[in-house]
């Protein structure tokens, strides 16, 4: 068969249901076979939304998500989604384009090294060079994207490689089981959990995959031992379970800093340093640290390890739940989770205490936790990047694990908008909402004809303040209210949605905005919702936050 026939069949022995892209010359081959097979193309926009798309993708199923481009600008346009996945930890598989072998070693037209390009932003990148290496290379992209902790391969396709012919068959994937937890680590671990006096538990992004959450509650529930999880470990543990102490992830101040600082032993489990460094909450570098997770910790003066368990994290979680039970069998929980009851309604109080602010612009608050109520439990939330960020992250509340994309690895604006389309496509069974700054929507608003192209039905809320917010905020903060010069001005939102041919609302009451999102969620499409915030609130937030008393 001709090669680029093998590379479909390759991508459907490993399950791949859509490709994201936009291709180019340099891609014919592999389009025209793709028009052979099951596998559905979704012709994009543009290719860094077409990475979000497969970034969002890969998240929330845990299969790799799998995007296209051409060769030169093609390949640069997917760097920023290539990286965010990367250091989010969502598998991806791009596909590249190249000119032909012949012209690769000169000075030729779009001709540069993509695979060097990729190579700081990827766990693995390779060039098809010999069409007979199809199979073994696509076989590993895969394997290298899902395998723990879960990142982004590139495999680039020349043309004239793609046009050779082949008597070759695609390889089988075959499942890796996960390494189990070394027992000596895990014993150390339960005699310094059972010595602890202030054990407190830390989830990670690693919590919300492959089963850990279970293992994480049972451990919590076991014990008494209090949680907290960071802003890409929501839902780890419930909003409603009394052993949750909510959100930490701000570089200030806040009331769950209270439990670091009473803590002596932090369990530490699927946490990457990307997500909040450890010098916010370890200042003092005198927790003892159990680090439970895929990979050795990080080394980091802030994060000295006291056990560090290598190994697949729910495993590592349950080991310890069964030497526990025999440990300690007769006076569990260890703990009374009620000790911590009331820091725990002092941070519930506080981020519900304007929920129901009927002011205009709207409060964030007031934002947030109507569209909270209005998503179930296993519903999909994105936030995009921008202050607005810094609130989802804060205030907005999981049940279940991995049902609130936030982008906060590689922090990228515009990832909302396309995630939410490939969460549409990753269960379309669900009621999808994209929270975007009204700077980072723009960043990537042409995808919404893609959306209205293929009838995604998803809502994009867009918070309107006419500036780059976060920047304003953290300048506003270091330079005693001072900033430079951040306003843009914004187009007609219902007008843009119209454009599109798609519905679309400005809403102009806080009374009206939990009716709207009803209306949108409602609708059978992309739906568009603009507010005005008031962002007053955020140099508030940060006075009230820098007046927290931490000691206990």
């Amino acid at each position: 068969m001709k090669a680029s026939d093998l590379f479909v069949k390759s991508l459907e022995a490993e399950g791949v249901e859509r490709i994201y892209g936009v291709p180019g010359e340099e891609n014919a081959d592999f389009m025209l076979s793709l028009l052979d097979s099951d596998i559905d193309f979704v012709l994009c926009r543009h290719e860094q939304a077409a990475a979000f798309m497969a970034d969002a993708y890969g998240r929330l199923t845990g299969k790799a998500g799998v995007c296209l481009a051409t060769l030169g600008p093609g390949a640069t346009n997917l760097v920023t989604g290539i990286a965010d996945a990367n250091m989010d930890r969502a598998p991806l598989v791009a596909i590249i384009g190249q000119g032909s072998t012949a012209r690769l070693h000169k000075e030729s037209h779009q001709n540069m090294d993509a695979i060097a390009m990729f190579a700081p932003i990827s766990k693995w990148s390779h060039s098809i060079q010999n069409a007979k290496t199809i199979p073994e290379v696509v076989r590993k992209a895969f394997k290298v994207a899902e395998m723990e902790k879960p990142g982004a391969t590139i495999i680039e396709l020349p043309e004239d490689v793609a046009k050779d012919d082949v008597d070759l068959q695609p390889m089988t994937p075959l499942k890796t089981r996960r390494p189990a937890a070394d027992w000596k680590a895990v014993t150390q671990a339960v005699e310094l959990i059972g010595e602890a006096k202030s054990p407190l538990i830390l989830a990670g992004n690693g919590t919300v995959r492959k089963r850990a959450a279970q293992q994480l509650r049972r451990l919590a529930a076991k014990t008494g031992i209090p949680v907290v999880n960071t802003f890409m470990g929501k839902g780890a543990i419930s909003m409603d379970d009394p052993h949750c102490l909510y959100t930490i992830g701000l570089q200030g101040k806040d009331h769950v800093l209270k439990a670091f600082k009473k803590a002596d032993l932090i369990i530490s489990a699927g946490y990457d340093l990307v997500e909040y460094a450890p010098e916010f909450w370890n200042p003092e570098r005198d927790k003892k640290i159990i680090h439970i997770d895929f990979s050795p910790a990080e080394i980091d003066e802030a994060y000295p390890v006291t056990v560090d368990i290598v190994s697949d994290t729910a495993d590592a979680l349950w080991q310890i739940n069964e030497r526990l039970n025999d440990k300690f069998e007769g006076s569990l929980p260890l703990h009374d989770i009620g000790d911590w009851a009331s820091l725990r309604q002092d941070i519930h109080d506080d981020l519900t205490a304007e929920a129901a602010d009927v002011s205009f612009p709207m409060k964030p608050q007031r934002i947030i936790n109507d569209i909270r109520s209005a998503l179930g439990p296993s519903d999909s939330r994105l936030s995009d990047v921008g202050a607005h960020k810094m609130w989802v992250s804060r205030y907005y509340q999981c049940v279940e694990p991995n049902t609130c994309l936030i982008s906060n690895g590689f922090c990228s604006m515009g990832f909302a908008l396309p995630g939410a389309i490939g969460a549409k496509f990753a269960h379309p069974d669900k009621k999808v909402v994209a929270v975007c700054g009204d700077a980072g929507f723009l960043m990537n608003v042409q995808d919404l004809e893609t959306a209205v192209r293929r009838k995604i039905a998803f809502v994009c809320v867009v918070w309107l303040d006419g500036e780059y917010g976060l920047i304003k905020w953290k300048q506003q903060n270091h330079f005693e209210g001072r900033h430079s010069d951040l306003a843009f001005t914004n187009p007609d939102m219902e007008g843009l949605a119209k454009a599109f041919g798609m519905w679309g609302k400005r809403v102009m009451s806080a009374e009206d905005f939990a009716p709207t999102l009803d209306e949108a969620l409602a609708h059978d499409g992309p739906a568009l919702i603009a507010v005005d915030v008031n962002y007053d609130e955020n140099r508030k937030l940060t006075k009230r936050l820098g007046e927290i008393e931490l000691p206990i």
